[in-house]
C-alpha cells in the first residue's frame, strides 16, 4: 500500500517508521511545506507541499499525520477529510494496545507505549515512545502524550493538551483543553483549560 505522511520533520519520520513497522505500507513518501528546500527526509522522498495534497490524492492509498503541533494536525485532518481519503491509525508492533481500548482516526501509538482496557482516544492523538495511558482514560482530539509520560487510571485530558516527557498524572485527574504539562511534572490536582503547569507537584504558572 502506498502511504503519504503529512509532515517530514522528526515526528514525521517516527510516524513513517510506525507505519512501516506495522506493515501498513509498501511504499512511503512525505509532503511538507519545506519541500522547496527539502527533497528527502530519512530514506523517504518529499514529493510536495501540503497545498499539493489534492493533486496527490489519487497517487496514494492512505495518508498519515506526521505533525507535532495539534493545531496543524487539526488543520491537515480537515483538509484530508474534505478530500475523502483514508487516514491511518497506526500502532507500532512493539506497543501494547488493549483490544478493549478505542483509538480515534489518525491516532499514532509509538514503540514501547501502552494503552490499556477502557481507554478512549480521540482523533489525531499521539501516544509517544514509552508513554502509558491507563484504564478508563479519556483523551480528547489532538492530545499528545510525550515520551515516557504516564497517565494513571481515569484521567481525562482536553483537546489539544500536551503532556510533557517524563511527567506523571495521578488517577482521576481532569485536565482542560490546550494545557501544557511540563517535562517531568507530577500532576496531582485538576488543571483548568489553557494553563502551563510545571514542577513537583505541578502548579499552573500562566495561561497561554
Amino acid at each position: 500500500m502506498r502511504v503519504l505522511v503529512v509532515g517530514a520533520g522528526g515526528h514525521g519520520r517516527v510516524v513513517a517508521d510506525v507505519v512501516l513497522e506495522a506493515g501498513l505500507a509498501t511504499e512511503l513518501a512525505f509532503v511538507d511545506d519545506r519541500h522547496a528546500a527539502l527533497s528527502q527526509s530519512g530514506p523517504w522522498p518529499v514529493v510536495g507541499t501540503i497545498a499539493a495534497l489534492p493533486g496527490l490524492r489519487d497517487r496514494y492509498d492512505a495518508f498519515a499525520l506526521g505533525i507535532g503541533s495539534w493545531q496543524a494536525r487539526s488543520h491537515v485532518w480537515q483538509v484530508l477529510n474534505r478530500l475523502g481519503v483514508r487516514l491511518l491509525t497506526a500502532v507500532h508492533p512493539r506497543a501494547t494496545v488493549s483490544r478493549h481500548a478505542r483509538l480515534g482516526e489518525g491516532t499514532v501509538v509509538c514503540a514501547g507505549a501502552v494503552v490499556v482496557i477502557g481507554a478512549e482516544l480521540g482523533r489525531g492523538c499521539i501516544v509517544n515512545t514509552g508513554a502509558t495511558v491507563d484504564h478508563d482514560c479519556r483523551l480528547a482530539d489532538w492530545v499528545h502524550v510525550c515520551p515516557g509520560a504516564h497517565l494513571s487510571g481515569d484521567v481525562h485530558v482536553g483537546q489539544g493538551s500536551w503532556i510533557g516527557a517524563g511527567s506523571v498524572v495521578r488517577q482521576g485527574i481532569r485536565i482542560g483543553e490546550s494545557v501544557t504539562l511540563g517535562v517531568g511534572a507530577a500532576c496531582v490536582r485538576d488543571l483548568p483549560a489553557g494553563v502551563v503547569a510545571v514542577g513537583v507537584p505541578a502548579r499552573a504558572m500562566r495561561h497561554d
